[in-house]
């Protein structure tokens, strides 16, 4: 976490949190809540909408100070203000880096070797971590899928090791020179399995900004 930040949260301690303002998308993309216009007299409210955050320096500040809390919750550290993060589908988005050796987690930082993989119902592939559990991001699945290989370093062809996965079993694999096992996971199960909060919300009776 950057320093100006911990300064901050030390001078003001008390600043309320921010929920519904911040997401982060299966690809790793940060959006915002753009600030609505009041509705007329007798309209109904119109649904928040959202921008894509595009700039470099802010996506990497974000990136910078994204943290979890002891209740699950994922949120951007701003200064002395927390600003909970909806998640479309898992807390991490991982990628191959430049040279398509190591993994990368979607703030920058390295993800390390993957110690367990899932498929879900949809063909996406799931990944444990240093930083957590995240999805692999679409345009790497296909390359990463192809370098499962089984225990004695012979390739696993990634149709037949998703139909083993959905079958119920358990597939001792290596992926990227690290032993793991390759299972199944339907999505709606992945909060509850990995003890994350998807949808972070005020406590009740608390606005969400």
């Amino acid at each position: 976490m950057d320093e100006i930040v911990l300064r901050s949260m030390l001078k003001w301690p008390n600043v309320p949190s921010v929920y519904g303002w911040l997401r982060l998308d299966r690809r790793g993309r940060w959006s915002i809540r753009v600030p609505s216009v009041s509705p007329a007299p007798g309209a109904a409210d119109a649904a928040p909408r959202f921008e894509r955050i595009v700039n470099p320096a802010m996506i990497e500040f974000i990136g910078r100070n994204y943290v979890r809390d002891a209740e699950g919750r994922y949120f951007f550290q701003n200064g002395p203000q927390r600003v909970f993060v909806a998640l479309e589908y898992t807390p991490w988005v991982y990628r191959l880096d430049g040279s398509g050796q190591s993994l990368v987690a979607h703030t920058g930082n390295a993800a390390g070797s993957p110690r367990a993989a899932f498929f879900d119902e949809r063909g996406g592939l799931v990944l444990v971590c240093g930083p957590g559990v995240g999805v692999v991001l679409d345009r790497d699945l296909a390359v990463l899928a192809e370098r499962f290989a089984d225990r004695a370093g012979n390739a696993l062809a990634p149709e037949k090791l998703m139909e083993r996965a959905r079958a119920g079993q358990e597939v001792p694999a290596r992926l990227m020179g690290t032993a793991l096992t390759v299972s199944s996971i339907r999505s709606g199960e992945v909060p509850a399995r990995f003890d994350f909060v998807a949808r972070p919300a005020p406590p009740a009776g608390e606005p969400d900004c």
